[in-house]
Parts: structure tokens; C-alpha cells; sequence
């Protein structure tokens, strides 16, 4: 696909460039990495070498490296410079055209996007010459994926921690990816994540999902042009960028937000984990232990897909693209064909979750997209990946379904 120029500074979220490498290589880019003197205090060169298969460049200095103009020549190939993650100290040498090693140069001879994942202690990034240097690199084009909040390295807890790669990669995949908007004016609704069906205020019964397939969903729609709306239940995964954001706990509360938000879309996109019970009468406090045994009473949650399927079929127009998603242990196509035809929707996506590169809370699946066109075998590979697949199958069955107004955008 593209040639990237990986850029690693110097800070413990250097780590962390060794998943955002192999992550952009498994999206098929090859991917040359230049270290910072001080980055190759945290990472050795020989990893990204490794995983690479490329020289890794530490230094404009080393014998050779000038024989072609090392610096000018990636330049010119590179489709991307991604620095990640980027110190306030590269920040402030980009922004004031300081060029003293190979990555500074680079950035200086590049007209290729630049894009930076930033990383510091919380008041570094909040310090008035930071936000000037991020606002001159900003006016200049430069792509900035925010930094997470949370535990820093230094001890604190604020904002500045390197972005997860997965989101890191998005970005990427997202510059990155062919400008048409095959899904401009569209809506979507894609749901993600487990519910979290509470028994007292300590406990509560839930499922392993975590939501990466379902932000995958969403992603891809964005990339597409999509207006999207993303609903989640919990999940410790940063979700992607959406229009619309909406965080539930339970599977009620996953019913009523589907049901509001699903007025004029053009596809519902049930990747959710979604429990099938719910406990009737959840105690206001702590059980405590008594018998050897306890007996707790559930009850039948809604089908949220089957209940969108039922009154769409009953319209006298068509109705959006109806995606639902069987996670099964066994069996799995002939459970998947079944809930396609009971829930009355057009596509089911079904997976084995019992292999340990597919299903739950991995970056990998393989599934089978089954619907009344036919049935396609998707083999092991990134979620991002298979999200893409999927959509394209969505976009073969939109032409056939209703009309809606375009979604200003």
C-alpha cells in the first residue's frame, strides 16, 4: 500500500511504536523507522528491525547514510511521516524549523503528510510554549492524534499519555485511505461493546466483549463519509471518533438508545455483545453471603435486532440495512443462518470465539458474512480489515433499500 516513515522520540510510550508498527504493517503498509538518539534508550533498533526487515536509521551521521542523501531520498518515497509518540522537545524543533538529526531533517525535506502523536507530562502539555508550538504545526497541517488521559509515567494522573495504537492506526488508515466518501450523506448506527446487567451495587453480570470490533464498525463508516452514531456499553478501549456518542451500561438502556437514535438511518450496525438476561429485581445493596448455594431469578432481555427487523418488514416502504453479528462456540453457521431468518435482518456476521485470534477481545478476527446473496468466508486477519469487507457488503445492498435525505455534512 504506502510507505510510512515512523518516527520514535524519546519517552516510556516508545513501547508502544512497536504495536503501531506491526499495526500498520498488518494494514499493508511498509514501515521505515527513525529513532531519536534518546528513543533508543527505552526500545532497541534491532526490534523495529526486526519486524521491519529494514535498517532502522539512528543517526544522519552513520558512514553511508550519506551517500544518497539518506534523508531527501526517504522523503521523497514516503507517503506519511507518523512520529509516535513525539516529545515537546521534537514539537518545538519541528515548529521552529530546527533541523540537528535525521528526524528533524526529514520533517524539514518531507512534503508528505505529517502526522503526530503527542506525549509528555500533563502541565508540559498544557504549558503556553507547547500549545503555541502544536498551534504553529497545526496552521502548517500537521495531523495531531490528541494523548489519552490517565496514569502517567511520572506518577501523575492527567492528560498527556500516548494515544492507544489502535486509535493511532485509525488515524492513519483514515489519512490514508482513497478520498472517495462511498457513504457521504449516509446514516449509520453501529452499536459496540457488552451490557453490564447489575445484581447489587458490587456485582454484575456481563460478557468478555470489548468493544474493538464494533469501534472497527464505526470507524469505517467514518472513513466512508458516514454521519455515524456510535452507542457503547462499557468498555476500557478509547472509542473511535463519531457525529454521535452515546454510553450505556445495561441492555435497557442499550434498547432505548437504539430505538431513539435509529429514526432515518440508512444501516444499523449490531456489533454489540448484548445479554440475553437481566436479573428481575437487582437488590439496592450488598448481598451478603448466607447458603452454600444462591438462586438468583433472570428474565429475558429485549431483542434489540429482532424488534427492529419485525417492524421494518411490516413497512409498506424498504427499510435501512439491518447487521447483526453470532458469536458461537459451535455450529456457527447453522445458528447464524437461523437468527438471520427469525430476526428478519439482511446480513449476520458470524464468528467462532472459541479459536483464540477471533472473537473476543483480540485485534484479529475471521468470520462468515451470511446473507440472502450468499455466504463469503473471511480468513483470519486485522478487525479494521474485516470491517472493510463488511461494509462493502452493506454498500451492495443500500441501492436497494429507501432513500433517505442527505445528511448535511
Amino acid at each position: 500500500m504506502s510507505l510510512v516513515a515512523l518516527g520514535v522520540t524519546g519517552g516510556i510510550g516508545a513501547y508502544k511504536a512497536v504495536e503501531i508498527c506491526r499495526g500498520l504493517q498488518q494494514q499493508g503498509h511498509e514501515v521505515v523507522v527513525i529513532m531519536t538518539h534518546t528513543a533508543t534508550r527505552f526500545v532497541g533498533p534491532l526490534t523495529f528491525e526486526a519486524i521491519t526487515q529494514r535498517p532502522v536509521i539512528t543517526s544522519q551521521w552513520k558512514p553511508g547514510a550519506n551517500a544518497d542523501i539518506e534523508h531527501i531520498s526517504i522523503a521523497t518515497d514516503i507517503k506519511l511521516l507518523l512520529v509516535a509518540p513525539c516529545t515537546a522537545n521534537i514539537i518545538g524543533k519541528f515548529a521552529n524549523g530546527i533541523a540537528d538529526d535525521f528526524l528533524t531533517s526529514l520533517y524539514l525535506a518531507t512534503t508528505a503528510p505529517v502526522m503526530i502523536a503527542p506525549a509528555m507530562n500533563t502541565n508540559m502539555f498544557s504549558h503556553a510554549s507547547v500549545r503555541k508550538n502544536i498551534a504553529t504545526l497545526n496552521s502548517q497541517g500537521v495531523k495531531f492524534v490528541e494523548p489519552g488521559e490517565g496514569y502517567l509515567a511520572c506518577g501523575w494522573i492527567g492528560k498527556g499519555r500516548l494515544a492507544e495504537p489502535d486509535k493511532i492506526i485509525n488515524e492513519v488508515a483514515s489519512l490514508l485511505a482513497p478520498s472517495t466518501k462511498t457513504l457521504r450523506g449516509k446514516r449509520v448506527l453501529v452499536t459496540a461493546g457488552p451490557t453490564y446487567e447489575d445484581i447489587d451495587p458490587v456485582r454484575f453480570l456481563g460478557n468478555r466483549s470489548s468493544g474493538r470490533m464494533g469501534f472497527e464498525m464505526a470507524a469505517e463508516a467514518k472513513r466512508r463519509g458516514a454521519h455515524v452514531i456510535l452507542i457503547t456499553g462499557p468498555s476500557t478501549i478509547e472509542p473511535v471518533e463519531v457525529d454521535i456518542l452515546e454510553h450505556v451500561r445495561s441492555a435497557a438502556q442499550m434498547h432505548e438508545a437504539v430505538l431513539r437514535l435509529s429514526v432515518d438511518v440508512d444501516a444499523v450496525v449490531m456489533a454489540a455483545a448484548v445479554a440475553d438476561y437481566t436479573f428481575k429485581a437487582p437488590s439496592r445493596e450488598k448481598l451478603l453471603k448466607q447458603d452454600e448455594t444462591m438462586v438468583l431469578e433472570l428474565s429475558r432481555t429485549a431483542d434489540i435486532l429482532a424488534e427492529l427487523g419485525k417492524a421494518w418488514a411490516q413497512t409498506s416502504s424498504s427499510a435501512p440495512v439491518l447487521v447483526g453479528f453470532s458469536a458461537e462456540t459451535n455450529q456457527m453457521i447453522k445458528h447464524a443462518r437461523k437468527k438471520l431468518l427469525s430476526k428478519q435482518i439482511d446480513l449476520i456476521v458470524a464468528n467462532d470465539i472459541s479459536k483464540p485470534d477471533s472473537g473476543f477481545d483480540v485485534d484479529t478476527n475471521a468470520v462468515t458474512i451470511i446473507g440472502a446473496d450468499g455466504e463469503q468466508e473471511i480468513p483470519t486477519q486485522q478487525k479494521s480489515a474485516i470491517a472493510s469487507v463488511i461494509f462493502d457488503r452493506i454498500e451492495s445492498i443500500l441501492p436497494t433499500k429507501r432513500r433517505l435525505s442527505p445528511v448535511k455534512t
